[in-house]
């Protein structure tokens, strides 16, 4: 997406970025975007790379490719099991969650790449574009991430009701606390899009500051694009981490509550008189 932009610098009328993406092909009467194709060609990619790391990992400490990817591994789950009460329910959660930082990452940064946004199509659109700098993809990994994040809840929390009660902090027949709990589900509801606007937001505006800066650098611009192009390298991790951290919030949190707020109906008779019974001990001993 940055380089390739740079056949645009010798245009007087500016640099042009493709945001929306652009029919292909068709299968079977379904189009197949640039930005889908690119999606599946990273997708290809990266699991082709990380099985050649997966097989080359061992327990002596290496260098290189291996040892970044250990690295954020390492980093990842860290990061997942240190959200939860009970790091034992974190680290089930480990492998989706490193899955889904390193699918990221590594599509922002073969975004970057010099041949995407070339080669164009008779209709005056690029062949491939990066697949999270297209909003149908972003919304496709918020969408399964969300799903996977309330599955997940539904399943620690002991079942959908349970998990719908942490949302109401005191009785559902108050109606303040009732709207209150309302409010909390809508919310809930719209992370999918803050999650995909995010990261669609972010990848679209560094692919235009890297092509408006290329303009303006005439024959120059290599070197006038190349500082944007590196900080989009950083702006691309920052991106895969903070999708990857705030899914992985919005998963801890809600087991965390549900774990911390059991339902009334699981608290037996006969825990409740043994803890008034401690409670009343206690005030004798300080009376």
């Amino acid at each position: 997406m940055s380089f390739g932009l740079l056949s645009y610098l010798a245009a007087d009328v500016g640099p042009t970025v493709h945001v929306a993406p652009a029919g292909v092909f068709t299968i079977g009467g379904w189009t197949i975007t640039n930005s889908i194709l690119y999606g599946w060609i990273c997708s290809i990619a990266i699991v082709a790379f990380l099985i050649w790391v997966a097989r080359r990992v061992t327990v002596k400490p290496q260098g290189g490719i291996i040892q970044f990817i250990e690295a954020g591994v390492d980093f990842i789950t860290n990061l997942v099991e240190n959200s939860f009460d009970d790091k034992k329910v974190g680290h089930k959660y480990v492998p989706f969650f490193v899955t889904l930082f390193f699918f990221i990452i590594l599509n922002n940064w073969l975004g970057l790449l010099p041949f995407v946004g070339e080669g164009f199509s008779s209709e005056g659109h690029p062949l491939l574009r990066p697949f999270t700098g297209d909003l149908n993809g972003t919304l496709a990994i918020g969408v399964v991430t969300m799903l996977m994040v309330y599955g997940a809840s539904i399943l620690e929390a002991g079942g959908p009701l349970k998990y719908l009660k942490h949302f109401f902090i005191g009785s559902p027949l108050n109606p303040l606390y009732f709207v209150i709990g309302l409010l909390e589900m809508f919310t809930d509801l719209t992370r999918v899009l803050s999650l995909s606007l995010r990261l669609f937001l972010n990848i679209t505006i560094g692919e235009i500051v890297i092509a408006v800066f290329a303009y303006l650098g005439s024959i120059a611009a290599p070197l006038t694009a190349l500082p944007f192009t590196m900080l989009e390298v950083l702006v691309a991790a920052l991106q895969a981490y903070i999708f990857t951290i705030l899914a992985t919030m919005y998963l801890a949190i809600a087991v965390n509550h549900t774990s911390a707020h059991p339902a009334d109906d699981d608290l037996t008779d006969a825990g409740v008189p043994e803890t008034i019974g401690v409670q009343t001990a206690g005030g004798s001993a300080r009376g």
